[in-house]
């Protein structure tokens, strides 16, 4: 299924004129404080966000999963839904793949679809966390990290066979995140562990292409909860910097430990030119991977106040690479992936408010009141007609979600597909 720009047009009629006086409003406000709107509605347009492979199906938990139906079956489907996600939002322009799941058939072809629907090979990811089909190891006491030299050699293989299948992409960046820990006290050397996990990247940083990057995802806990070999951002510091200027740290919102300070891992981290990339999603309790911004919203602005200050003084720092990762255990997935873009686009519209002349000023003087004024003056801004604005600009869907309900497309996708098409990699 596509979606025309004559269907979008058509949705975007109910709620322009609304549009219209709701973002003269706060043109005209934003405008008197300072504020170039047409320059913020501009970088919104620019701010694009890649769409895992493995999201365009119905999440689950480890005791059930229960499909929306209708759902991707093929990589080639995959792209068609990202397709209609950024033909909504204009800001879901490429694709992360995780291989095995997702190897393509003909590449030729997949670039070419990719190519119709105006979307790139984001990041490619490794996964070491499953044992794959007549695989001669098994990764059961781990990976990288493991005590057999042939488990990691293999492992070391997969991550280098990623890489060739996202250079023939035109991907620019592998993603590794290791399942590797141990349940038990005594049960693995943490040295040993972590001195396989370091040799082991510099063999696959080795095989890296010239402009390529290596991200290193850390997570505190989970499969195993006794330890992680790549356990937080520090660990994987080091490992990066173990292997070379390529390498960089990867931070997923859902990889901490329960009121970790995110903001200040984000801006250490661009300070020293180390931050790679960003997984966004949201979480209550641990790594829950629910759709960003619907549980910690006002965390989500604060760390884009550390990425927006990041990216206008630390030019150490590369670009970044930013995705979303989350579950969606009884949403519409397509539903669930709008509602975070509108969310991450929500948090950056709001950082990018933020006077940080005023706000440096504040902090010299040590006026903490007025610092929080200056950041909850921000937050408390109703930018949505902002986000309309670039969408509207770049020929998306003033709401995405009306649209994409006007439109039926969930039901358009199950008669088209079937009730019972599952996704791979769920």
């Amino acid at each position: 299924m596509e979606i025309n720009k004559n269907q979008i047009l058509e949705s975007n009629k109910k709620g322009l004129e609304s549009h219209n006086e709701n973002f003269d409003f706060l043109a005209n406000k934003l405008t008197k404080q300072g504020k170039d709107v047409n320059q913020i509605v501009a970088k919104l347009a620019d701010f694009q966000v890649a769409i895992p492979s493995w999201a365009l199906g119905a999440g689950g938990t480890r005791f059930g999963r229960f499909s929306f139906y209708g759902e991707p079956s093929s990589l080639e489907q995959k792209i068609d839904d990202i397709g209609i996600l950024h033909s909504l939002t204009q800001t879901a322009g490429a694709v992360s793949l995780h291989i095995p799941w997702d190897i393509p058939s003909d590449y030729a072809a997949i670039k070419e679809k990719a190519d119709a629907l105006n979307i790139k090979f984001d990041a490619v990811n490794s996964n070491t966390f499953q044992d794959q089909k007549d695989a001669a190891e098994s990764y059961k006491y781990g990976s990288l990290s493991n005590t057999s030299k042939a488990v990691r050699d293999q492992a070391i293989q997969h991550n280098l066979d990623v890489i060739k299948i996202g250079d023939k992409l035109g991907s620019k960046a592998l993603t590794v995140w290791l399942a590797d820990g141990s349940c038990f006290p005594g049960q693995n050397n943490f040295q040993t562990a972590f001195q396989n996990t370091q040799d082991s990247l510099i063999d696959i940083y080795k095989g890296l292409p010239e402009d390529w990057k290596l991200l290193v995802e850390y997570k505190p806990y989970e499969p195993n909860f006794y330890s992680t070999v790549i356990q937080d951002w520090g660990a994987s510091l080091m490992l990066a910097n173990g292997c070379g200027d390529k390498a960089y740290t990867l931070v997923d919102l859902g990889h901490h430990l329960p009121n970790s300070n995110i903001e200040q891992i984000v801006s250490i981290l661009q300070l020293k030119g180390k931050l790679g990339g960003f997984h966004f999603n949201d979480s209550k309790y641990g790594d829950d991977d629910l759709t960003v911004g619907s549980i910690k919203p006002y965390a989500l602005f604060l760390i884009f106040n550390e990425l927006v200050y990041g990216m206008q003084n630390n030019p150490q720092n590369p670009d970044l690479a930013w995705m979303i990762d989350a579950s969606h255990n009884v949403k519409d997935p397509l539903e669930d992936l709008i509602q975070s873009l509108e969310a991450i686009q929500e948090a950056y519209a709001k950082a990018m408010l933020i006077d940080q002349n005023a706000l440096k000023a504040a902090q010299l003087d040590n006026d903490v009141v007025k610092c929080q004024e200056i950041l909850q003056g921000a937050y408390r801004t109703d930018v949505r007609a902002l986000l309309e604005k670039a969408r509207l600009n770049s020929g998306g869907a003033l709401s995405p979600i009306n649209a994409y309900r006007d439109l039926d497309i969930r039901n358009t996708l199950i008669t088209e597909r079937g009730k019972h098409t599952i996704a791979t990699g769920l």
